[in-house]
């Protein structure tokens, strides 16, 4: 669940606290951090934030599950179990990366990572049968409404959750950045979203009582939904890595800067990232470098560049070369306004391993073009288009285009 973001929480005063807190557990839980590598020190920290979450929704379940059966509030026994649910999500989220931490092998070459949004998805099933359960006995209570009774010790259950659940937030949100967790900052965020819920339960408590309203029940219905909603948003963000998502937008940019850096290459483009859980990324792309240049320079460039991706992204990283001329006038020319021309077509398409090949009585120029999948055009459609476009420049030139699709947004 995603309710903002967390600018609130970036106070120093906060952070140092809250890094107390944290140190404190690593401390005693994780033993000889400096020597261990970053994937260890990931799982290390994973066990200890699913074995911390799963303690503190227990307690929180019980004592909610108490208070409600005491005061007969549907809306907490409501909240008690999206606690519950929380506690399974932590336990799913605990074996999952136990599982994750395994070595590759032969029947799993590539890790075993992406059992983590395979219990994403699992949690997200059991979130979706407690809201439903749960939207049907608050629906049954409003129609059949009983008395709820007010109590000092529901009053205090509900106030240290909330206090409970927002020093989830901050430690969630704090190792979710340290080890470079998604998942982790999920939680965090479904921390604070469960703040706001038992916030809400807290406040129709007092309202019933000091007013006389009967809003438990109706309570008990939007915390379902609330339930439901949360359920809905974890199944699209774990369905999502399973299917083969885009990569972010800033991990391209850094991947770009990356190869860029590096002496001779020119561009990048049929950039592709296989995702195969947290920290086990597979990136293959195709860098530019001049046709004319010396192929033993350009191959230690490259093999540089792999190498710092795998040191800085944690990936494997396999890079082609693709020889473009550099030093002919013409063609440089006329690659930058065939980009200017198919632009027109839509701002987002690019083109590479632009070459011209001379003839008697005409010029065939050769090229891909990169169509994202939004564009309304089939690929037939695109590549007459843009060779109508290249035939304006002259009469004598011939578009051979070959039409991709990208892989990124």
């Amino acid at each position: 669940m995603k309710t903002g973001n967390f600018s609130f929480l970036e106070n120093p005063q906060t952070i140092r606290e809250c890094d107390i807190m944290i140190s404190l557990l690593s401390r005693l839980f994780i033993k000889n951090r400096g020597n261990l590598s970053r994937n260890e020190l990931r799982l290390k920290y994973g066990v200890l934030c699913g074995a911390v979450g799963i303690f503190l929704n227990v307690l929180l379940f019980a004592g909610k599950l108490m208070a409600g059966i005491l005061s007969g509030a549907i809306s907490v026994t409501a909240d008690a179990f999206n606690n519950l649910s929380d506690a399974g999500s932590s336990l799913i989220t605990l074996v999952g990366f136990r599982i994750a931490g395994h070595k590759a092998d032969s029947d799993h070459p590539f890790g075993h990572g992406r059992i983590e949004y395979i219990c994403g998805l699992l949690v997200s099933v059991f979130i979706l049968l407690v809201g439903f359960e749960l939207g049907k006995s608050s629906v049954e209570k409003i129609f059949r409404p009983e008395s709820v009774e007010f109590s000092l010790l529901t009053i205090g259950i509900l106030g240290a959750s909330v206090l409970i659940k927002l020093y989830m937030a901050f430690y969630n949100k704090r190792i979710g950045k340290r080890i470079g967790s998604p998942a982790m900052e999920a939680t965090a965020l479904d921390s604070l979203s469960d703040c706001i819920s038992t916030l809400a339960v807290l406040i129709c408590m007092l309202l019933s009582h000091f007013f006389s309203l009967e809003i438990d029940a109706w309570c008990g219905l939007a915390v379902s939904v609330f339930i439901l909603t949360s359920g809905i948003r974890s199944a699209k963000e774990t369905i999502g890595p399973l299917l083969g998502q885009p990569p972010s937008a800033e991990l391209v940019e850094r991947i770009e800067t990356i190869v860029k850096s590096h002496p001779y290459v020119c561009g990048i483009h049929d950039l592709v990232v296989h995702d195969y859980g947290p920290g086990r990324l597979m990136i293959s792309l195709h860098a530019e470098v001049p046709a004319d240049g010396d192929l033993m320079a350009l191959h230690d460039s490259i093999d540089n560049a792999e190498k710092q991706l795998n040191r800085e992204l944690c990936c494997e990283a396999v890079i082609h070369m693709d020889p473009i001329e550099t030093n002919d006038k013409l063609t440089n020319e006329t690659r930058e306004k065939v980009a200017a021309l198919v632009r027109t077509l839509d701002p987002r398409i690019t083109i590479h391993d632009f070459r011209m090949v001379r003839g008697q009585t005409h010029t065939n120029v050769i090229f891909d073009a990169v169509v994202p999948f939004d564009v309304d055009l089939d690929e037939k459609e695109a590549a007459a288009r843009i060779s109508s476009l290249v035939s304006t420049l002259d009469g004598n030139y011939y578009a051979v285009v070959s039409i991709d699709k990208a892989a990124v947004k």
